[in-house]
């Protein structure tokens, strides 16, 4: 059968099979929120969302619904309401379908608020499309060879009640084999999935269609993952064999936990871009580019976006958690959650046995060569380019602002430094990293302020670190052979010519000769291949 004569054309009502597998426990969880999501307008770039609520519990008038502005992991007002298609509320007040007689009044009360006049109804169903124009890991895309759900993109919410369970069954061609998501199945039920609430739900993406698996790895115990569409020839078993010793190093950097029950890697298809979530990443990939130094450069952007589950995840800034879907939550403390996890791309590549210590300092390099090269560090300090994201985007405005992904990771080398020869080498950042964890997430159940992980690093260093702090709060030079020295570590500028015919400073680090013992044991730790 061809795949466009498989789905049903779209109804104008209701059909009495909608909900049936997801409802047989509504008595049960009356609280839940049921989802549908149909590919019928496939071809046309648009999901078909039908949503059911249970409204025996209230008294209001109406209820409002709310499409969400932005996505966790992604600082944009990404504006996903203003895809939304054929909104369309109808009630029952028993089980039976819906007649055309049943639609209910609704207004839009803003660009992402949907107002329902449910009158005495006991049961609201409501159905929408979403138009996804662009394939990007931020947002939702379907055509009829995948579904990529992005579920901040696509299901709407009862305003002020992000605690409600959600259950989703997704509708599928006949020849789409798997779902990639970290959330848990139905048991018993084919493409469904439980949510606990929609702070879950709206970290946790799916990837829908006739999806390639690599073999998988446990670690701990605890079963990853890897499926992704339009993967190419490549060796699978060697790629996941690497992955699992970068999970198997970052889980020994954070002392053994972890906080999930299973793990999955989302290759969405070819693109730019990723995005972590709490017990999975989705992640641009088809499998090109890993020869030579494309290798390392994939190695990296897994490594980053699996161990954000760590570092923003769980280790996080108090702003972000739990979120206003709504406007911008904005931190200035994006050097935390995005820089010092570019830092410890190269760590954990390091301790996996894949990046080797010259490796390093040529990383080093590269950051160091951006930042100082960008007339934006003279406007901009690092702590208002987490602030301003929202307006500035992730990478800045070069000449005019700086990215906390190139002077983050920078500011993450000075307090490991500093931290490990202020301690004599007993402490260094992961010690600040493991506090964190344990301290905030573990204990607390929270995130962190701005004073509290300052408070963090100068207790493991055992002194005051006001200058690195300066370099974060204000757009103060940085003094690079200072804190390179103290461990070793010389720093040198020559004047180079750039493509463009301009000349401009070049860095170069290197080992100095006849180091200290404390030298050696910082080198030891620090680069260990």
């Amino acid at each position: 059968m061809n795949k466009h004569s498989y789905f049903h054309v779209l109804r104008l009502v209701w059909s009495a099979a909608i909900f049936m597998t997801l409802t047989h426990t509504a008595m049960a969880q009356t609280d839940s929120v049921y989802y549908h999501v149909h590919m019928d307008a496939a071809a046309e770039n648009e999901f078909i969302v039908e949503m059911e609520l249970n409204l025996s519990d209230r008294t209001a008038p109406y209820i409002d619904l709310r499409m969400p502005a932005w996505s966790p992991g992604y600082y944009q007002i990404m504006d996903f309401a203003k895809n939304v298609r054929s909104f369309r509320a109808h009630h029952s007040k028993q089980q039976e379908i819906p007649s055309q007689q049943d639609t209910l009044r609704w207004v839009k009360l803003d660009s992402d608020t949907w107002r329902i006049y449910q009158g005495n109804a006991s049961k609201l169903l409501i159905s929408y499309r979403v138009h996804t124009p662009r394939a990007f890991v931020g947002t939702a895309y379907l055509d009829t060879n995948r579904a990529f759900i992005k579920p901040a993109a696509v299901f709407m919410y009862v305003d002020q009640e992000l605690h409600r369970p959600a259950r989703l069954q997704i509708g599928t061609f006949s020849d789409w084999n798997r779902v990639a998501t970290g959330l848990d199945s139905i048991s018993g039920q084919s493409f469904a999935f439980v949510s606990p609430d929609f702070d879950t739900l709206y970290d946790s993406p799916l990837l829908v269609g006739a999806l390639q698996e690599l073999p998988p790895f446990y670690v701990g115990g605890i079963k990853h993952r890897f499926l992704g569409y339009a993967m190419g020839d490549f060796d699978g078993a060697a790629l996941m064999e690497e992955l699992k010793r970068i999970v198997q190093s970052s889980v020994d950097l954070m002392g053994g936990d972890i906080p999930y029950p299973h793990y999955t890697f989302i290759g969405i298809g070819p693109g730019q871009g990723g995005i972590e979530q709490l017990n999975s990443t989705a992640i641009s990939f088809t499998g090109k580019g890993l020869e030579g130094a494309g290798r390392m450069r994939t190695l990296s952007f897994i490594a980053h976006e699996y161990f954000h589950h760590y570092n923003v995840k769980r280790i996080r800034p108090i702003e972000l958690g739990p979120f206003d879907y709504s406007k911008p939550n904005r931190t200035n403390l994006l050097w935390v959650a995005e820089g010092l996890t570019v830092y410890y791309e190269n760590v954990i590549l390091n301790r996996a046995g894949i990046m080797h210590p010259e490796d390093i300092l040529r990383d080093w390099e590269s950051h160091i060569n951006n930042h100082e090269r960008n007339q934006g560090k003279f406007h901009q300090s690092l702590a208002e380019s987490s602030a301003q994201t929202w307006e500035d985007g992730p990478f800045g405005k070069p000449g005019e602002t700086i990215s906390y992904y190139v002077k983050g990771p920078i500011i993450g080398m000075l307090l490991d430094l500093r931290i490990r020869v202020a301690s004599e080498n007993q402490y260094s950042l992961d010690d600040v990293m493991r506090h964190l964890y344990e301290t905030f997430y573990n204990e607390q159940g929270r995130g962190f302020t701005d004073r509290e992980v300052m408070d963090v690093c100068e207790h493991y260093a055992g002194t005051d670190l006001i200058e690195i702090f300066d370099y974060i709060y204000t757009t103060k030079p940085i003094d690079y052979q200072k804190y390179l020295a103290q461990a070793g570590l010389a720093i040198e500028w020559t004047e180079q010519v750039n493509d463009e015919g301009q000349a401009e400073l070049h860095s170069r680090i290197r080992f100095t000769e006849n180091p200290s013992e404390l030298h050696r044991k910082i080198r030891a730790d620090m680069f260990r291949n």
